[in-house]
């Protein structure tokens, strides 16, 4: 996020690293990504870390409500963590930037002055330049994800990866949401206008709901063996090191049809080519809609419980209000 959360105590956060054993004597807060917050510590010597703070109660993409979402965080993290171990790591000429583990072998950690609602990650800090996530890769930079992302779906999933179904994280919720478009927001400054804006969009949005439907259907029927995913491998989540390609942000990780990371990378049938060179297997263009779809409608979610919700006008808000204008307007030039 790029605001700095006023919730969040520096010096609770120093207390929590102490269970990697870090003693921090600098926290400096990174206005970085949407969703998470980021802090770079410091220790005594000059050694680095890359801190990340998750706020539970908006981690639905890994469990509804903050213990589903803790253990869903838990189980992608220590996914990334062994992978690394299996020789994936980039300590061992890998491409996984994963978690370190704290003193008692875990990925998380947690902040006690603000109970169980955040949780806590701590990865190494590695220099290199990172894309924005409305990057257009060239091909070539797109066949060097494809090759990562080949041989993450090669690789043995461990015990940890989750099982990812197609369905949509929230949709009842979705479904409330579109039902509430009749009466009054309140959250705040973006609440009305979001409001009266899925009001107009509706039919478009309950529209991309059943397309959503049918092509999950579709997917399911042919049972497709699943592969370890990244789930959001765009060039916001790449840190280039010259010609070396590194996979961050690790928590969205899981096994689904590799079509859950190929929408996002692949353009043409070049790219869909070079994929099935590499990884032996054909793209289901059936899949490739269906997952292309459901970020959209998962985004909208996401959005939508931004502004029912209680808000301020700050950054990550008109950051939001961007997205949201954005993705509810695509979802209205799909035809039927």
């Amino acid at each position: 996020m790029r605001h700095r959360p006023d919730e969040i105590d520096e010096s609770g956060l120093c207390r929590a690293l102490s269970a990697w054993n870090i003693e921090a004597t600098a926290l400096s807060h990174v206005p970085l990504g949407f969703g998470d917050h980021h802090w770079t510590a410091e220790g005594a010597g000059g050694e680095r870390w890359f801190v990340t703070v998750s706020d539970l109660a908006a981690k639905y993409h890994c469990g509804i409500g903050v213990a589903a979402a803790r253990d869903g965080l838990r189980r992608a993290m220590d996914t990334a963590a062994a992978l690394a171990d299996a020789g994936l790591g980039h300590a061992d000429g890998g491409f996984v930037v994963a978690p370190l583990r704290t003193a008692r072998g875990e990925t998380l950690g947690d902040l006690g002055d603000l109970g169980d609602r955040h949780a806590v990650a701590v990865f190494p800090w590695l220099e290199g330049t990172a894309g924005d996530f409305g990057d257009e890769p060239d091909p070539a930079e797109r066949a060097a994800t494809l090759g990562l992302l080949a041989a993450l779906h090669r690789s043995a999933p461990p015990a940890a990866a989750r099982t990812l179904p197609p369905g949509l994280s929230a949709r009842d919720r979705l479904e409330r949401t579109l039902r509430a478009t009749g009466e009054p927001w309140h959250g705040g400054p973006r609440s009305e206008p979001a409001r009266a804006l899925l009001a107009e969009y509706a039919p478009a949005v309950r529209r991309s709901l059943d397309d959503f439907d049918r092509l999950a259907a579709e997917v399911r029927d042919r049972a497709a063996t699943p592969v370890l995913t990244h789930g959001e491998p765009h060039p916001g989540n790449l840190l280039r090191q010259g010609d070396r390609r590194l996979l961050l942000d690790w928590d969205t990780a899981g096994l689904a049809v590799p079509e859950r990371d190929l929408w996002l990378v692949a353009r043409d049938d070049t790219d869909l080519g070079l994929y099935e060179e590499l990884a032996g297997r054909r793209p289901d263009p059936a899949a490739l809609a269906l997952y292309r779809l459901r970020w959209s409608l998962e985004d909208l979610d996401d959005f939508l419980v931004r502004f029912r919700s209680p808000h301020t006008a700050e950054p990550d808000t008109e950051e939001a209000w961007q997205g949201f204008t954005d993705t509810v307007k695509d979802l209205g030039t799909q035809g039927p």
